[in-house]
Parts: C-alpha cells; sequence; structure tokens
C-alpha cells in the first residue's frame, strides 16, 4: 500500500512537471522580449525610418486583452518599422508578446519603457 501511494505521489509529479513545463514553452521570455523589442528601434532609427530610438508604444499604452489580439492578427503596422518587424522569428515575436502582455495597462505590474 505504501508503494502504490509513494508511485501515485511520484506519478503526480511527473504530470505536472510535464504540463507545467508544456505550459512554459508556450509563453516567451519576457526579459528576451524588452531587449528585442527595444533592439527593433534602435535598428529602425540607425536605417533613418523613425526619429528616435525609442519604442513607440509602452507595454501600458494597451490592455493584455490588446495586446493578445494585436499579436494574433499579426498586424504589427501600429508600430512602425515594419522592415525590422518583418525579419523577426517568430520566437523573437512571443517574447515580444510576453514582455509586453505581461506589462499591459491592467497587469498586476504595468510597466513603462525607459
Amino acid at each position: 500500500m505504501i508503494r502504490k501511494m509513494i508511485f501515485s505521489a511520484m506519478a503526480t509529479i511527473f504530470v505536472l512537471t510535464v504540463v507545467g513545463s508544456a505550459l512554459a514553452m508556450e509563453q516567451g521570455n519576457k526579459r528576451k522580449g524588452k531587449y528585442v523589442y527595444r533592439k527593433v528601434y534602435k535598428a529602425c532609427h540607425a536605417r533613418g525610418a523613425v526619429d528616435t530610438a525609442k519604442p513607440p508604444l509602452n507595454p501600458d499604452a494597451h490592455t493584455q486583452a490588446e495586446w493578445e489580439q494585436l499579436f494574433d492578427s499579426r498586424d504589427f503596422g501600429a508600430f512602425g518599422c515594419e522592415e525590422e518587424w518583418g525579419q523577426l522569428t517568430d520566437e523573437a515575436v512571443t517574447d515580444i508578446y510576453t514582455y509586453l502582455h505581461a506589462h499591459a495597462s491592467d497587469s498586476p505590474t504595468p510597466l513603462k519603457c525607459k
């Protein structure tokens, strides 16, 4: 009986670990997203397409639902710098989304770019 309980507990822990890892993979890296987001506008500024290297939209410019809708539609025209956005990998876009979504105006930790 004790063996069954131990086996059940270990199986439960394993399943929760695997499920947790799978869910974590759907999210990007917030820190990396912040870096890539800023890097896009630095490159855009260096090319002369924008006046400033600062991103035009702060994370708190939209709610989490608005960020979700914007990234689901994959229409990045509101961001400007279409050339740079077009060169981003799906992973980089996911990282940027995670950063912006995590610090949206209705998130627990709203954030403005500095």
